[in-house]
């Protein structure tokens, strides 16, 4: 697992920051303990044993943790993240100049595939406060294939959410695209490049608090297409 961006680490995630690890076999939901969880220089790892043949779903949820961001440190996240609208509010609301505090939340997904049967359980929700949750197995699609997936929060479909995909492809980056969700809180993406593809979402809100400004939800699904 790396923590940062889909290509590079900054600092290993380490286990008292971990609030579930999941895994979705063929045989059902397994909840993993943190003794699972390993750290090695800026990279966390997770070992068990799979079962059967089949589709599985790994899945991990952080806890909560506070981040002051200065002015333009903020404001290049959003932009950089697909938070426009956020970004949008601060610009008529003239505080672009302003600092933050933010509290966020990760929730990280990864899809991948034992043996050669594929397995249904791929979209089964885990209940994170967010989520992406795949409405195909990206194993039976190929190239030029239409991907769509859910965006949950705190349960809900999330409608008019931005999203954000793209990957690596034998290390040349797959251009990012972003999408909203409809009303149903699913996206559409086009899956142009065989590679390993990341789909993910910030849910972002001001919040009224004395020590916070805004919560954010980050939620992220990755996959290969061969």
């Amino acid at each position: 697992m790396l923590n940062g961006t889909f290509t590079s680490t900054e600092a290993a995630l380490v286990a008292d920051r971990i609030t579930d690890i999941s895994v979705v076999s063929p045989d059902g939901v397994a909840h993993l303990d943190t003794t699972a969880w390993s750290v090695r220089g800026d990279s966390s790892f997770l070992r068990f044993e799979t079962g059967g043949s089949g589709t599985y779903v790994v899945g991990v949820a952080t806890r909560a943790r506070n981040l002051d961001l200065e002015a333009d440190a903020f404001n290049a996240y959003l932009e950089g993240d697909g938070i426009t609208d956020v970004l949008d509010a601060r610009r008529r609301g003239d505080e672009l100049g302003k600092a933050v505090t933010e509290r966020y939340s990760k929730h990280v997904k990864a899809v991948f595939q034992v043996g050669a049967s594929r397995s249904s359980a791929f979209d089964t929700p885990l209940g994170y406060p967010a989520e992406i949750v795949p409405l195909q197995n990206p194993y039976s699609l190929s190239v030029g294939s239409e991907l769509s997936v859910r965006c949950l929060v705190d349960g809900r479909p999330v409608a008019t959410q931005a999203v954000i995909a793209g990957g690596v492809h034998r290390g040349a980056t797959i251009e990012e695209r972003m999408v909203r969700t409809d009303h149903y809180g699913v996206a559409r993406i086009t899956l142009d490049s065989p590679g390993k593809w990341y789909v993910k979402f910030v849910n972002m809100v001001e919040v009224m608090e004395d020590d916070v400004d805004y919560k954010s939800k980050w939620a992220t699904l990755t996959f290969e297409i061969r």
